[in-house]
């Protein structure tokens, strides 16, 4: 949705932006500056009081849901860090059970997954987790996750609906979602679930009982969610996911070509009655990490809380918001997050008005709008797509990027960042690597130019490596 006052076209704003998000500085490896500013956010946490979660109410089953969710997409592995590109360790079982552990005794009880998350094992590991608890004391989201054209058929989509029941150790799932839809367009959401009949199949579990409240993940094309929304009196969807911050909630639509912004999304949902479930409220850790003159301005307007409780507290003040995901990979994240919400403190109107300000600013800066989600990997060439973006992305927000100019920096600034990428990407894995393929571009839920984005990133490391930039 745009507003007639925006002072920036679309085609400014993407040649400004290129556009952009940072994971959170704790999991990264290279500029130290980063990580001890996100670190700073932690040290006099205090613990967060029992008792006091704000919960909302599902209109159309009374479930009585946790305002945080707990998102199982990026959990601890035994090396210390996030399943993912950083190592192929494999799940710390043990730390994601005491995280589940205090989340529900904190009040969190949803907790959300799916059979693509973590390498494919966040399901049997969220199932372990869960299951150590009474089943009324937590509800569970997973995913139709038929991402790949060798899923798509009916037989093998019911094949991976069928062993989320046996990876999560259920025999009903609480919230279950047609995953991602609006990625490719109609012709791939056509192929997904309506060619092999799967949405008509997820009708009849639901009406069976094995799914309690059926709804989909938006990404992408607003041509799907359109139609699904008009599909709404014979589906009648419980719930639906959607993208929601003080970025994209006027903005979205500038960012990326096909994203909407999220004022459109809630405001359709709201109409028809269909709470809305909210991913993404870091944006991928970019709100969390904003580039530090406004991360001080953002400080002394409340010295007391971090960075990301701005954002969690934006993402959970509409009331027609049923949870907010977080993807907590660590104690501190948990316990900060909880914080923003045991209870909640809405935020009031001249609060929104200050983070539209730093909305507005952080328009300026120009990083790649990855959320470091992973849906793009495994390269088939090995690239690490994620993983390149995160580190020209954090240099950028900290303004450590070597500039054209060879001030009395530039030596410094280019020995750093080419020593900081490859600590933290292979140099068999870097952008030199990527032939173009484009097989990534069609899973990106922030339709990101993959190719086009390591292209201009690979000839800047040449230029830097040459000492010409």
């Amino acid at each position: 949705m745009k507003k007639e006052d925006k002072n920036i076209s679309r085609r400014n704003f993407l040649k400004i932006f290129g556009a952009g998000t940072v994971a959170t500085g704790l999991t990264l490896a290279g500029c130290k500056k980063s990580e001890e500013s996100v670190i700073d956010d932690y040290k006099k946490q205090v613990e967060p009081p029992k008792g006091k979660m704000t919960f909302r109410t599902n209109p159309k089953t009374g479930d009585k849901v946790s305002l945080l969710g707990f998102g199982m997409m990026r959990l601890p592995d035994t090396g210390g860090k996030a399943i993912g590109r950083e190592s192929d360790d494999p799940i710390d079982q043990e730390m994601v059970n005491r995280l589940v552990d205090y989340a529900i005794e904190h009040g969190v009880n949803y907790f959300d997954t799916s059979p693509a998350y973590c390498k494919g094992m966040s399901e049997n590991s969220t199932g372990i987790a869960l299951s150590r608890h009474p089943r009324n004391k937590y509800f569970v989201a997973t995913k139709l996750s038929n991402f790949s054209e060798e899923t798509w058929s009916r037989e093998e989509s019911i094949k991976m609906y069928r062993n989320s029941f046996k990876e999560l150790r259920v025999d009903y799932i609480d919230y279950y979602l047609l995953h991602s839809v609006g990625q490719g367009g109609m012709e791939r959401f056509s192929a997904r679930y309506l060619d092999n009949g799967m949405l008509d199949f997820v009708l009849a579990e639901r009406k069976a009982g094995r799914i309690k409240n059926l709804g989909f993940s938006y990404h992408g094309d607003i041509e799907v969610f359109d139609y699904l929304l008009s599909r709404h009196d014979e589906c009648q969807w419980d719930f639906v996911q959607i993208e929601l911050n003080y970025l994209d909630w006027e903005w979205a639509d500038e960012i990326n070509d096909r994203n909407t912004d999220a004022v459109y999304l809630y405001n359709e949902l709201q109409k028809r009655g269909i709470p809305s479930v909210i991913m993404e409220p870091l944006l991928g850790g970019r709100l969390a990490n904003v580039p530090q003159y406004l991360a001080k301005e953002m400080k002394q307007r409340d010295p007391e809380h971090s960075i990301a409780s701005w954002a969690f507290r934006y993402a959970g003040s509409p009331e027609g918001v049923l949870t907010v995901l977080s993807g907590m990979t660590y104690m501190e994240h948990l316990k900060d997050n909880l914080l923003s919400y045991c209870p909640l403190k809405p935020v009031t109107e001249d609060e929104k008005k200050f983070l539209y300000h730093i909305a507005e600013e952080l328009v300026g800066v120009e990083t790649i709008p990855c959320n470091d989600c992973k849906y793009c990997m495994p390269c088939p060439y090995g690239v690490d797509i994620p993983g390149i973006f995160v580190h020209y992305n954090k240099c950028k927000n900290e303004g450590t990027l070597p500039r054209q100019v060879k001030d009395e920096t530039y030596d410094k600034l280019r020995r750093d960042y080419l020593i900081g990428l490859d600590r933290a990407v292979p140099k068999l894995r870097q952008a030199n690597h990527c032939i173009g393929c484009g097989r990534c571009e069609v899973h990106c839920p922030q339709n990101i130019r993959i190719p086009r984005e390591l292209r201009k990133i690979d000839e800047y490391v040449e230029k830097l490596k040459q000492g010409t930039f």
